[in-house]
């Protein structure tokens, strides 16, 4: 309480100018320099002790506040905002810029990794780093924000005396001609003096994964990679392109349905990658901020649907009979659904679910192929290399990412490459599927007939199973969810109850705090804390040994219970030989009585040592009040652990109500 008053006496004439979490770092510089310069006052050893613990707090959370800044040293051309960046999980996106300043630093969390991703999460995200220009001159730099289908970005920019230079608002929820940039990524532009220093703040929320590869450039340097890229970029859409223009010219001679899935599943593929590299929004429909938003959803279902639809015909699985036909034929069925609903459901559940269905269909989809190969079929093998070489660029693109291979050009770009190769691939399975299948007309027509008898046969006993092992199924759930759930209720019971004294323990302590707190806020009734300690009880246990020292804290623990006279009145074991017992709907003068009440009965207590009685007292701090917040639970109890320092003051053995004093809701 005296640091609060001192702080806001002292820190406009210690901090003046600055931003808040400056201030906070100056005015502990001050705070330490009196500490440390104040002499010790030998007849007053507790007060400075607890003097020198709270000079080593202040240590403590100034070094928390340290962070690196990212620089960009002479020579150096970019660099990889990772590890310097802290950020905050916001879950329902109330918190502005104003609430996040002055926010503590231990509020913010290090990111441990070497990327920033957190799947899919409705919450709001905010990104904190500093950038610093080490050089004389002026630096003339860009952050690169390398994801763009984030739907929404808020970016500020800090001078070091925490005023706003800059504020912007990005994301594919905006036209394209609103970005200061015009490029496919998120750029932002940082002009930094010589010796100069900014704080960047971001705040992130969108309902695809949340993603966010930043890099800082300098700004010549990224146009000058950017070229590079372009032009590969360009040959591999190019390419493609041709490759469609050439596939639908030849579904219009021969009339295969083959032809057109291929030619669709090459559309929607490019789609999809345009989509997701940002090149689509930029060139095909920069105001649709709607469609950029459901273009993904619509290209990966409708690429996965003509995939299978291609698959299905051109592996022959219409002329296979069994399981495996069924399950190609089911999953078929349900890119058809998604395609459906690709068209109305929302992005963030449906995408999940189409990132989770794309995989498992395209692993599918590489099985077939094998094991068409295995069976004979000879451009089953140009299907299986084909999709081999897609997903291995998949998978040497995931490596990357988590820095298990090195970043390169390949390896940046291994699922284009895959792709590439994969469309080049498939180009020459269709042609070699053809001539192989006028020789093999006449002979899959009598296997049709066959396969269809099988089939049948076979979905009889796979409906036969289906539902015994259904049965069964049902019947093991129901019987592990019981047991499930009374594991569970005797875990949380674990998990609130004090081991020694059998009552409850802090952590429910806090819950019980909070939430009578919210509701005697609400509806402005009065809640009671009670703060009791056991007099003396270090020397207790040096004079009976600890397990005579248990056995105390157990006999006052029963004491405790016996005197609550109310369901609604609680204790638990704060700590040590410390109790707090928490009384709703209890106003000072009633809560004076019952701590009275608790500490004649522990002052008579029947407790023997060796048969003889051995005097048990305690002091109570008592306070009672309407909380003046929501969330007031911790502040009432500082101010009863304060009554219960006076009581021990004052000789121990008593109560200590007194009324609150104006500065204590400043703690």
């Amino acid at each position: 309480m005296v640091a609060a008053i001192r702080y806001r006496a002292v820190l406009p004439s210690v901090g003046e100018g600055l931003s808040s979490r400056h201030q906070v770092a100056k005015f502990d510089e001050y705070l330490i320099r009196q500490a440390m310069s104040a002499p010790m006052i030998k007849s007053n050893r507790p007060t400075a002790f607890l003097g020198m613990l709270f000079v080593l707090f202040l240590l403590f959370s100034w070094t928390m506040q340290a962070r690196a800044d990212v620089v960009l040293a002479e020579g150096q051309v970019s660099a990889s905002i990772t590890t310097e960046l802290a950020f905050f999980r916001d879950d329902n996106g109330s918190q502005a810029l104003a609430d996040m300043l002055s926010r503590p630093a231990t509020d913010w969390k290090q990111n441990g990794s070497q990327t920033f991703s957190h799947g899919y999460s409705n919450a709001h995200w905010w990104l904190r780093f500093d950038v610093s220009n080490p050089q004389k001159t002026p630096a003339h730099l860009l952050l690169e924000l390398s994801y763009p289908v984030l739907d929404d970005i808020e970016v500020w920019i800090l001078a070091p005396d925490g005023t706003l230079e800059s504020h912007y608002r990005l994301g594919d929820k905006q036209p394209f001609s609103a970005r200061l940039v015009q490029h496919r990524f998120f750029l932002i532009p940082l002009e930094l003096a010589g010796d100069a220093r900014r704080t960047v703040m971001l705040r992130l929320h969108s309902t695809s994964s949340m993603q966010a590869p930043l890099t800082l450039w300098k700004e010549r340097a990224y146009y000058e990679q950017d070229q590079h890229v372009l032009l590969a970029e360009g040959l591999f859409f190019g390419g493609i392109g041709l490759l469609v223009i050439y596939s639908f010219f030849v579904f219009i001679a021969l009339r295969e349905r083959m032809y057109f899935y291929y030619v669709v599943f090459v559309l929607s593929l490019l789609a999809f990658l345009g989509a997701l590299k940002g090149f689509a929004f930029q060139f095909a429909w920069p105001q649709a901020t709607e469609w950029n938003d459901r273009v993904l959803m619509v290209s990966l279902s409708a690429m996965l649907l003509s995939g299978g639809l291609f698959t299905y015909r051109f592996l022959g699985l219409n002329a296979q009979s069994g399981r495996l036909q069924r399950i190609a034929s089911f999953l078929i069925m349900l890119l058809t659904v998604f395609v459906v609903l690709s068209l109305f459901m929302g992005y963030g559940t449906l995408i999940q679910l189409l990132v989770v269905f794309g995989a498992v269909s395209c692993l599918f989809m590489l099985i077939v192929g094998a094991w068409r190969w295995h069976q004979g079929d000879h451009a089953a093998r140009f299907y299986t290399l084909a999709w081999g070489f897609m997903l291995l660029g998949g998978v040497i693109l995931a490596l990357n990412k988590f820095q298990l291979l090195p970043q390169n050009f390949f390896t940046e770009n291994a699922m284009q490459i895959g792709v590439a190769i994969e469309v080049f691939l498939l180009s020459i399975a269709i042609v070699d599927r053809i001539n192989e299948n006028r020789r093999l007309q006449i002979s899959a027509h009598k296997e049709i007939l066959a396969g269809e008898r099988r089939t049948r046969e076979a979905q009889f006993n796979a409906l036969v199973a289906e539902r015994e092992a259904n049965e069964l199924l049902e019947q093991r759930v129901s019987e592990r969810t019981e047991e499930l759930r009374g594991a569970n209720q005797k875990l949380e019971e674990l998990s609130i109850s004090d081991q020694l004294t059998g009552l409850r323990n802090r952590r429910y302590l806090d819950r019980l705090l909070i939430k009578e707190s919210h509701r005697c806020h609400r509806y402005q009734h009065s809640l009671a804390v009670l703060m009791l300690d056991i007099d003396h009880f270090k020397r207790f246990n040096d004079s009976f040994g600890h397990d005579v020292g248990d056995e105390c804290l157990r006999h006052v623990a029963a004491v405790l219970t016996k005197e609550m006279r109310t369901p609604i009145d609680h204790v638990a074991r704060y700590g040590g030989e410390e109790f707090c017992v928490v009384m709703p709907e209890t106003d000072l003068e009633g809560a004076r009585i019952v701590a009275e009440r608790i500490r004649k009965a522990i002052e008579d207590m029947d407790f023997k040592v060796d048969g003889r009685r051995v005097p048990v007292t305690a002091s109570i701090g008592v306070v009672a009040m309407v909380p003046l917040e929501m969330d007031y639970g911790r502040e009432l109890l500082k101010i009863a652990d304060n009554r219960l320092y006076e009581a021990k003051a004052a000789g121990r053995n008593c109560v200590i109500a007194a009324s609150t004093k104006p500065h204590e809701f400043d703690v």
